[in-house]
């Protein structure tokens, strides 16, 4: 018999979710069946797996160990040493300032990403183990292209990856971002439009009207520093889609310089020779947690996480003046 003890990095989980992860190679229908036979239970007693897990909650698999071992694998990549630029972390969550060309996550089964990067960090310093990965993986909240450098949010723990994910999906978490665009904007303006994508191109347009398969976007940007014919803007997302600051800005004639699909080749050559830019100019800057958060979170709310811009922000504009 093997008996699994609920942490709080397991909590708050259903019981048959945690057991396809514990036995991944295991059919659904052969969990089920060892819970209506009682081969598996919750605290010695019958369960249906529909069951919310909380901290020291036991599960006992009266299981042979060649079956559990059978059934049970873990699959941990190997992947080059990457020192992680860690803004914030706490047991449950942590904050990583991602630098240009690396992935958020995986694009295909053998690519390296932050994700594997994280598990990396975490298994080397003790604060996983292996038989933890059986039952919560972390993994990243937020998703930023691969040429796009800045904050990421992680959660170590189910608890830290619900709360995350929960206050990314319904906005509550504001997000800002800088960049630098080609030509002047004079002012702070909010811009409104619909936005459709290729999927096939992995490229989006955007219009003023709405079209079948669009969707809306709302961008917000403000000037924070000008330089030649550039300005530093500070957006405010409202609304998170695909490509949307740089198709947004690009739409109103101020493209991010050194976007290759979405910016002014003249401009970006020029740009690559005078001051080395090889990828766009936008950065996501900061993250600010929601004033209201479940109780175990409190200590977080209102908790303003900040990433420094690349040093080619400040080569590209010098010292700049509002």
């Amino acid at each position: 018999m093997r008996e699994i003890v609920i942490t709080e990095k397991e909590a708050g989980g259903r019981l048959d979710k945690l057991l396809s992860k514990y036995l991944n190679e295991a059919p659904k229908s052969f969990m089920y069946k060892m819970m209506r036979k009682k081969n598996i239970t919750l605290n010695r007693k019958k369960c249906d797996g529909s069951e919310k897990l909380n901290v020291e909650d036991k599960i006992q698999l009266f299981l042979a160990e060649e079956t559990i071992e059978k059934f049970s694998s873990v699959k941990v990549q190997k992947v080059s040493k990457k020192k992680l630029d860690i803004l914030y972390e706490d047991k449950n969550i942590l904050f990583v300032n991602k630098p240009v060309g690396m992935l958020s996550q995986k694009a295909k089964e053998t690519d390296e990403s932050l994700v594997e990067y994280l598990i990396d960090y975490l298994l080397s310093e003790g604060k996983l183990t292996k038989e933890q990965l059986k039952v919560c993986r972390p993994s990243v909240c937020n998703r930023l292209d691969r040429n796009t450098s800045g904050l990421v949010a992680a959660g170590k723990t189910l608890p830290g990856l619900q709360m995350l994910s929960s206050i990314l999906k319904d906005r509550s978490m504001h997000k800002y971002y800088q960049c630098i665009v080609v030509g002047k904007v004079p002012t702070k303006q909010e811009i409104f439009g619909f936005l459709w994508k290729d999927e096939k191109k992995n490229q989006v347009t955007v219009s003023e009207t709405e079209k079948e398969g669009s969707v809306a976007i709302h961008t917000e940007y403000e000037p924070i520093g000008y330089c030649e014919n550039m300005t530093l803007l500070k957006v405010t997302l409202h609304t998170g889609r695909t490509h949307q600051i740089r198709a947004h800005l690009a739409s109103i004639g101020h493209p991010i310089i050194g976007d290759v699909k979405y910016g002014d080749c003249v401009v970006n050559q020029k740009m690559r020779e005078k001051f080395g830019v090889k990828s766009q100019l936008l950065h996501s800057w900061k993250m600010v947690f929601p004033d209201t958060l479940p109780e175990m979170f409190a200590y977080l709310q209102g908790k303003e996480i900040e990433a420094p811009v690349p040093p080619v922000f400040e080569k590209v504009m010098g010292k700049t003046k509002k």
